[in-house]
């Protein structure tokens, strides 16, 4: 997605790999970064354009405030693969077209997306590189129980329903491990942004 000297940047992995914590750093270090998440949130908040899609295809999923019930919505669609992939359909186009907006628009050469299903949905192609976050099951397992009180069966449910990055040929692709601390984490952050500044 290289647009005259500015190029784009995914940031992806797992769930509980650690993807957010590697933009923060990114963040830290001055480059800008969006988070389909983020853009998710948006467009499923009170009076966002997502809302009245999902309602009239999955009917009951709009919390009292006009937002869109992530919870009943996730419990929906991890039980069913179809609704899964209506949803995947409905959402992806319209979250890829307003990230890639945003990273366009940036001041910044150099830009990073966090893109959760990145290969999943073929969008790999899109960037210019693509940086991904790797990390031992158990640690995910705990990294998601620690912050959204889900039981391991439904965060090994989650695991897997996503793509399996053991699996997939990385060669092309900035690999972080992240098992270890924070400051291990950061070291191979900066030294992935090094690679990337030479090449700009």
């Amino acid at each position: 997605m290289t647009l005259n000297n500015k190029k784009i940047f995914a940031v992806t992995g797992g769930i509980g790999c650690g993807k957010s914590l590697v933009s923060q750093m990114l963040r830290e270090e001055g480059y800008p970064v969006f988070s389909c998440d983020d853009i998710y949130a948006e467009l499923t908040s009170c009076g966002g354009r997502l809302v009245a899609v999902l309602e009239k295809e999955f009917k009951g999923i709009t919390a009292a405030d006009g937002s869109l019930d992530r919870r009943a919505m996730s419990g929906m669609v991890f039980r069913d693969e179809n609704a899964r992939m209506r949803l995947n359909r409905l959402t992806h186009p319209v979250i890829m077209d307003e990230l890639l907006w945003r990273a366009r628009g940036a001041e910044n050469d150099i830009v990073f997306c966090e893109v959760p299903l990145l290969f999943e949905n073929g969008y790999q192609t899109l960037f210019d590189g693509v940086i991904v976050v790797m990390r031992s099951l158990q640690a995910r397992i705990s990294a998601v129980a620690a912050r959204s009180g889900l039981c391991e069966e439904e965060i090994l449910s989650r695991i897997k329903s996503q793509c399996d990055y053991s699996k997939l040929d990385l060669g092309s692709c900035y690999v972080i491990e992240n098992n270890g601390g924070m400051n291990e984490l950061r070291e191979k952050v900066k030294k992935i942004l090094q690679n990337i500044t030479k090449l700009t």
